[in-house]
């Protein structure tokens, strides 16, 4: 079996498999030895593990300080994580990462918001009312109303929260990502149709499913927001 690489964050090596047989898996953490040594040596009294570490850096990528202060390196090389000046703010970063994780991970189960009400016209819903084609947000005057999102012919939100559009991944809210994604979508150079209702239907066993995940998506997007405003300032320990 290769040697994992040393200095590198991640360790992609994969470890042997039988040539007969079932094949076996095996975690392998995500934070090198080398890594972990760095860390430790900023709080040399503290006991700090691998996932602690894993889990700070997810809670540093997620610091508006980091984001702001090094925004023009993120936009051009792989993020450089720095050791706070304290071990108390070593702990809030990985504290909140760890919850962030929780959250991000296992955002298809997290209650749905309860806030807002889902017009149906007083009308008792088949499976087949919950079909999506094309979700879309509703209109003020000729404004874009994103406390209404029109699901279907048969069914509106309203009262989607404001603050629920704050949580931004990859340039966009998460709810946008939810409304272009959980659609019928014919790519134009195959042709080839992405249908989400077949994944509701034959993968999830759910034909709610894509209204059920956006209900869910503005839970986590309050959350996220919410465990994020209570990070620390960035305070960066230099040698």
């Amino acid at each position: 079996m290769k040697e994992p690489t040393t200095g590198d964050l991640f360790e992609t090596t994969q470890p042997e498999q039988p040539q007969n047989g079932p094949r076996t898996l095996t975690r392998r953490d995500g934070i090198t030895d080398e890594g972990l040594i760095h860390f430790q040596s900023a709080y040399p009294d503290e006991t700090l593990t691998k996932e602690d570490l894993f889990y700070y850096i997810y809670g540093i990528l997620h610091s508006p300080d980091y984001r702001e202060r090094y925004a023009d390196n993120l936009n051009k090389e792989l993020p450089r994580i720095p050791q706070v000046k304290t071990f108390a703010d070593f702990q809030a970063f990985s504290q909140a990462g760890r919850k962030l994780g929780e959250l991000h991970v296992n955002y298809e189960s997290v209650p749905m918001y309860a806030g807002v009400k889902i017009n149906t016209g007083n009308k008792p819903l088949t499976d087949a009312d919950y079909r999506v084609e094309k979700m879309k947000y509703g209109k003020k005057g000729k404004d874009k109303d994103l406390t209404a999102l029109h699901y279907n012919h048969h069914i509106t939100i309203t009262g989607i929260p404001l603050e629920a559009y704050d949580y931004v991944v990859n340039g966009k809210p998460a709810l946008d990502w939810v409304v272009e994604r959980q659609s019928v979508r014919v790519d134009k150079a195959s042709g080839i149709v992405s249908d989400a209702n077949d994944w509701a239907i034959e993968t999830m066993g759910n034909p709610k499913y894509p209204l059920e995940l956006f209900l869910r998506v503005i839970t986590v997007s309050l959350e996220t927001m919410k465990i994020v405003r209570g990070l620390p300032p960035l305070e960066i320990r230099y040698k």
